[in-house]
C-alpha cells in the first residue's frame, strides 16, 4: 500500500512506490488498453503526431545550427547571405508550425484516448471496491483505498498524458540527436559529449535520489511533530487534567531536534550537489564549446557545422537531461496500475445488481442457525462462536444476550452472509443461506445498528437509500412510521434537509429513526436490531422503541440487546458466553433460574439502575 505523508509539502505522488520497469511489469500495465474500445484509432493517430513532433524536434536544432553558422560566414556576399537567411528563417517558422500542430493534435487525441481508459478504470474501481467482501475491508484502511481511486488514477492519467508521449519524444530527440552529431557533424566534437555527459547524467540522478531520500525523511519528521500537536491539542483536556503540559512540550521538542539533524544534513547534501553542478555540469558545458572553437580554429568543422552542433547538444541535454524524471514518473505509473488491478480482478462477492431496486414483498422468515463454527480471517486461532444452534420461527422475535465479545454481533453477520460459517448451516426458511443468491438474500433483511451512519444528503435521500426509487408519498410514510415525520417537518427545508457528512447535523435518536425509516421503506421479511436504542435519552429512546415496536410487527427479528429491560416482550431470548449457547427461553423462564448467567445479568442491570 502506498504510504501517505501526513504533514509536509511532499505531494502524495511523490510517496507511491514505484514498480521495477520490467518487461512483465510493461505487459500487465497493457491491460489498460482493454478499455480503449471505440478510441484505438484516436490513440494511433496520437502516435503518428507523436512521431511527426519528434522528427520535427530533430530537424529544428540543424536548421536553426546552419542559421547561426552564417556568423562565421565572413567571405559571403550580403545579398546571398540575406537570401539564405530568408530562407531559413521561412523554413523554422514552418517547422514551428508543423510542430505546434502536431504537439495539438498528439496532445489532443491523447487526453481523449487517456479520459476513455480513466472512465473505465473509475467505474470497474469503484464497482469491484464496492463488491468487495467485508473480510477485505477489515484488512484495508478507507482512506488508502479511497486514494486508489483518486490519486492512482491521476498517476495513471499523468502517464498516458504526459510520461509516455515524453519518454517516446525526448528519446527519439536524444538518440536521433547524438546519432546526427557523429554523422552530420563530427566524431572528433562528438565523442567528448558521448564520454563526458552520461557519466555526469548518472551521477546527477544519483544525487537527485538521496536528496529526495532526505527529503522524504526529513517531511516524516515533520509528520511525526505534527501528530504531536494534532494530538495535544485534540486532548488537551486530558493534558491539562494530568498536567503533562511539560511531557508534550518535551515530545514536541525532541521531534524538533530529528528535524533539525536531518535538515542540516539535507542542506550539507544539497550544497554538495549544487556545487558540483556549478563545477561539473557548467565545466562540461564551457570544455565542449572550448573544443567546438578549437576544431572551428583548425578547421577540422565548418561554422555551420559549429552551429548545428551547438543546437544539437543543447536539443540533446535537455532530452536526455528529462528522461529520469521522466521514467520514474512511468515507474509510479506502474505501481499504480499494479494497485488499481488489485481491486478489479480481486475475489469480489458475487452480486446480482439488477435486483437491488427490485421491492421486496416476502414476509417474515424462519432462520435457523446449527451448529455454526467460526472464527475471523484475521484471527484464525480464536473461536468466536462455537457449536451456535437456535431457531427463529416465522414472526418471532428472537433477543441475543451476553456480555461484550460474546458474539452476538457476529452472528448478525453471519446472516448477512458478510462472512460464512466454519462449519455448520445457517438456514432461511429450510434454504442455506450459502444457496441463496448474495443480493436477494440481502433484499430480505433490514439492520438497524447502534450507530447509524447517514450519507451527506438530505434526509429525503437518507430515507429513499432502503429502496432506490421510492415514490415521495413512500418515503413520507415510511418516516411516519418511524416516528420521524413530526421532527422532519420542524426543519425549515422539511425532508431536503442536509444531515452532514455521517448525519452529524441530527441528533442520536433522530439518526436512529431515519435509518427506521429506511428499513421500513425497503421492507424485509428479516430484521436485525444491533443494539438500537443503548445510547440514547430516556425521550429518545422511547420514540425509536416506539418505531421498532411497529416495525417489527409480522416481520421475524433478531434483537442485539444490551438493556434486558427492552427485550423482556421478545418470544425467546439465547443468551451467548464466550461464544457458546449457555441459556436459552423467555423472560420469565431464564429469570427463575437463580443459578442462570442470564438472572445474573438481570440483577447486575437492575442494582446498576
Amino acid at each position: 500500500m502506498a504510504k501517505r505523508n501526513r504533514g509536509g509539502s511532499n505531494t502524495d505522488t511523490d510517496e507511491l512506490p514505484k514498480a521495477k520497469l520490467s518487461l512483465t511489469n510493461l505487459k500487465k500495465s497493457f491491460r489498460l488498453f482493454n478499455y480503449l474500445n471505440k478510441q484505438k484509432w484516436k490513440f494511433i493517430l496520437g502516435m503518428l503526431f507523436l512521431f511527426g513532433s519528434a522528427g520535427v524536434g530533430l530537424l529544428f536544432p540543424i536548421k536553426s545550427g546552419s542559421l547561426l553558422g552564417m556568423f562565421g560566414d565572413t567571405n559571403a556576399n550580403p545579398s546571398e547571405q540575406l537570401d539564405k537567411l530568408g530562407s531559413i528563417g521561412l523554413l523554422l517558422l514552418v517547422l514551428l508550425v508543423a510542430q505546434g500542430l502536431m504537439s495539438f493534435f498528439r496532445v489532443f487525441f491523447f487526453a481523449q484516448v487517456t479520459e476513455s481508459i480513466l472512465q473505465g478504470v473509475r467505474n470497474d474501481t469503484f464497482a469491484s471496491l464496492i463488491k468487495m467482501p467485508m473480510s477485505f475491508f477489515n484488512k484495508n484502511q478507507t482512506a488508502e483505498l479511497s486514494s486508489r481511486i483518486a490519486t492512482d488514477v491521476n498517476v495513471i492519467s499523468e502517464a498516458f498524458t504526459v510520461n509516455i508521449a515524453e519518454i517516446i519524444r525526448q528519446t527519439i530527440v536524444g538518440v536521433g540527436g547524438l546519432i546526427l552529431m557523429i554523422v552530420g557533424v563530427d566524431w572528433f566534437i562528438a565523442k567528448w559529449f558521448i564520454i563526458i555527459i552520461p557519466p555526469i547524467t548518472i551521477i546527477a540522478i544519483v544525487f537527485a535520489k538521496r536528496i529526495r531520500k532526505f527529503s522524504k525523511n526529513l517531511q516524516d519528521k515533520i509528520a511525526e511533530a505534527n501528530v504531536v500537536v494534532s494530538e495535544a491539542l485534540t486532548g488537551i483536556t486530558s493534558v491539562k487534567t494530568y498536567t503533562n503540559e511539560k511531557h508534550e512540550i518535551t515530545k514536541f521538542e525532541n521531534k524538533t531536534n530529528d528535524i533539525k539533524n536531518i535538515g542540516l544534513k539535507y542542506g550539507l547534501f544539497r550544497g554538495t550537489f549544487f556545487a558540483f553542478v556549478v563545477t561539473f555540469i557548467f565545466g562540461t558545458i564551457f570544455f565542449i564549446l572550448f573544443k567546438m572553437i578549437e576544431a572551428k580554429i583548425n578547421g577540422i568543422i565548418t561554422a555551420e557545422q559549429f552551429g548545428e552542433f551547438l543546437m544539437l547538444s543543447l536539443f540533446v541535454s535537455a532530452s536526455l537531461g528529462g528522461l529520469p524524471e521522466q521514467i520514474a514518473s512511468l515507474q509510479r505509473a506502474l505501481g499504480a496500475t499494479d494497485r488499481i488491478f488489485e481491486i478489479i480482478e480481486g475475489d469480489s462477492e458475487k452480486l446480482n445488481l439488477q435486483l437491488q431496486a427490485t421491492k421486496n414483498n416476502q414476509r417474515a422468515s424462519e432462520i435457523e442457525f446449527k451448529n455454526v463454527n467460526f472464527n475471523y480471517p484475521s484471527r484464525p486461532d480464536f473461536n468466536v462462536l462455537q457449536d451456535i444452534s437456535f431457531k427463529a420461527e416465522a414472526g418471532q422475535t428472537v433477543a441475543l444476550v451476553g456480555s461484550s465479545g460474546s458474539g452476538k454481533s457476529t452472528i448478525a453477520s453471519l446472516l448477512l452472509r458478510f462472512y460464512d460459517p466454519i462449519s455448520g448451516s445457517i438456514s432461511i426458511n429450510n434454504k442455506e443461506t450459502k444457496t441463496f443468491d448474495l443480493t436477494e438474500l440481502r433484499q430480505y433483511i433490514a439492520l438497524v445498528p447502534q450507530d447509524v451512519i447517514l450519507f451527506a444528503g438530505t434526509i429525503k435521500e437518507n430515507i429513499g437509500y432502503g429502496m432506490p426509487g421510492a415514490t415521495d408519498e413512500e418515503i413520507y410514510e415510511a418516516a411516519k412510521q418511524a416516528n420521524a415525520y413530526d421532527f422532519i417537518n420542524t426543519f425549515p427545508d422539511k425532508f431536503n434537509t442536509l444531515v452532514g457528512e455521517r448525519g452529524i447535523q441530527l441528533s442520536g435518536g433522530q439518526r436512529q429513526r431515519v435509518a427506521i425509516a429506511r428499513a421500513v421503506l425497503k421492507n424485509p421479511s428479516i430484521l436485525i436490531l444491533d443494539e438500537a436504542t443503548s445510547s440514547l435519552d430516556s425521550e429518545s429512546e422511547h420514540l425509536v422503541q416506539e418505531a421498532l415496536d411497529k416495525l417489527m410487527i409480522g416481520r421475524t427479528s433478531i434483537v442485539i440487546a444490551h438493556r434486558l429491560a427492552t427485550i423482556r416482550k421478545a418470544d425467546k431470548i439465547v443468551v451467548l458466553k464466550k461464544g457458546v449457547v449457555i441459556e436459552e427461553g423467555s423472560h420469565q423462564e431464564l429469570i427463575l433460574n437463580e443459578s442462570g448467567f442470564y438472572n445474573k445479568l438481570s440483577k447486575m442491570q437492575f442494582e446498576l439502575g
